[in-house]
């Protein structure tokens, strides 16, 4: 069985979000069961020297879009660990003039028109490498385009012709909207795709809602997030189109590189430890107060954050209750960047709160010490499809403190369960998260609880084996 993952980002190359580390993991855990090609950007910031990504010979391929001729390379390496080829194309007019994987104040037509090229380049330079997929794997809207091209361009191509397709979608508010025009661009017959069962929404076209028509599997990243995108609360407008999908849906628990995330071998916190040694957490503790410029006192608890700063992650509660978070008994640490009102707001709490210290920007050393160093860690997502932050800050005995949304819901433990693993709190709004933030630090006074519920934590399996087999099922029944 033959795999051709699309992704526009993938760990350790390129990353901004948790699909890049989906991408470097995932692919290594389906190897021994397929023959795997991942397809990415070549983004101007990837290092080729480090990862020794090399030229394809003879690989210049030109394709006109509309008008519009483009020169595309191709560039070759292995994923570190394995020997899945990973393919870079490269094109000076779209990505390898960046030095981001998704570049801020970007005109939202030349958006679409990066993916898109990104796309189709996929399609053609698959067929001139002979790489004659069984799955086309496509991850959220940067390459839902590839389900509508198998379904028109393709659709009498004998090279595609058994080719089915796995839509994946890790976060549904990006949908990819944009006008019809851009069919025209993408050489896509409008007169095949742009209708109510296609990818027409509302007047524009919406690629994410093509491939959810289109393809043959729709791979949601948990259980819970399955659940609730067929509601009208979080189906942001797509809800009735996935509602007539239900049969195609499955829900897939993401999980995390246990080599990768690993205290006890972690180079990048100041020691090292594991479940047994849980108490060497005081000297990370320590470091990361020192590096904040917080007093570090062994018996007050720090509570970290780490994210992006962008409307999903709550971080509007954390302005509703910056008051009370000033006088709460306990220290907290923040890392992220995104939306400036929210580093603003981060800039301002750190200059002006005696226990309230932020980075603004993305450091991930500092975000392994963060999780190696604080005793709690804030996850107050107004939604979250999976999350990874969880489940890293659980493997690192940082006790989660969640929202119950999404795939927070399927790994947290609430406390005073049995195994407990974190707090949960379910309205969205400040109060229920500021009471949650006192339960944490009610139990962190009682030592032997908050122990046991940070060996529970550690030892809770997140691996991507169970995954990774669930994944292969599907794919199997699709072949077959």
């Amino acid at each position: 069985m033959k795999i051709l993952f699309a992704t526009n980002e993938i760990a350790p190359f390129s990353k901004a979000g948790g699909l890049a580390d989906v991408m470097g993991s995932l692919p290594k855990h389906l190897e021994k069961d397929a023959e795997i090609a991942i397809f990415t950007p070549l983004h101007g910031f990837i290092d080729r020297e480090k990862f020794k990504i090399e030229e394809i010979p003879n690989s210049e391929l030109w394709i006109t879009f509309g008008w519009q001729p483009q020169k595309f390379n191709l560039y070759k390496t292995k994923l570190p660990g394995t020997k899945i080829n990973v393919f870079f194309i490269k094109n000076d007019w779209y990505f390898s003039c960046f030095k981001e994987v998704y570049p801020r104040w970007l005109d939202t037509r030349y958006e679409h028109e990066r993916y898109v090229a990104f796309s189709l380049a996929i399609m053609e330079y698959a067929k001139l490498l002979n790489f004659r997929a069984d799955i086309i794997h496509a991850n959220d809207w940067h390459t839902a385009m590839l389900p509508l091209y198998l379904h028109s361009n393709y659709k009498f191509d004998e090279f595609w012709s058994k080719t089915k397709s796995v839509f994946e979608i890790h976060n549904l508010a990006y949908q990819g909207v944009w006008t019809e025009d851009i069919l025209e661009f993408a050489n896509m017959r409008k007169d095949i795709v742009f209708n109510e069962w296609g990818c027409e929404h509302y007047g524009s076209v919406n690629w994410m809602k093509g491939a959810i028509n289109y393809s043959d599997k729709i791979v949601v990243v948990s259980p819970n997030y399955s659940r609730e995108i067929l509601t009208g609360e979080y189906g942001e407008g797509m809800d009735y189109t996935l509602r007539g999908h239900t049969n195609k849906i499955a829900g897939i628990l993401n999980g995390i590189d246990y080599d990768m995330f690993n205290p006890k071998k972690d180079k990048n916190i100041f020691k090292n430890y594991d479940k047994k040694s849980v108490h060497i957490k005081d000297d990370n503790k320590k470091a990361l107060c020192e590096y904040f410029g917080l007093k570090f006192n062994p018996q007050r608890p720090l509570i970290g954050f780490v994210s992006r700063l962008v409307d999903q992650k709550g971080i509007d509660l954390i302005r509703d209750m910056e008051n009370e978070l000033k006088n709460l008994d306990a220290d907290f640490v923040f890392l992220g960047s995104g939306d400036k009102d929210y580093e603003n707001l981060f800039i301002w709490l750190s200059n002006n709160s005696p226990n309230i210290r932020a980075y603004v920007g993305y450091d991930p050393k500092l975000a392994n010490l963060i999780y190696a160093g604080s005793d709690f860690f804030l996850m107050p997502s107004k939604f979250e499809p999976c999350g990874l932050s969880q489940l890293i800050a659980m493997r690192y005995g940082s006790l989660p403190i969640v929202r119950a949304t999404g795939g927070l819901e399927d790994t947290v433990v609430g406390y005073p369960l049995d195994d407990s693993t974190g707090f949960k709190f379910w309205g969205y709004n400040g109060w229920d998260m500021l009471n949650a933030i006192k339960t944490a630090l009610w139990v962190y006074q009682d030592k032997y609880v908050f122990d046991a519920m940070r060996k529970s934590a550690m030892s809770a399996d997140f691996t991507w084996e169970k995954s990774a087999k669930e994944y292969l099922k599907l794919y199997k029944e699709l072949v077959n």
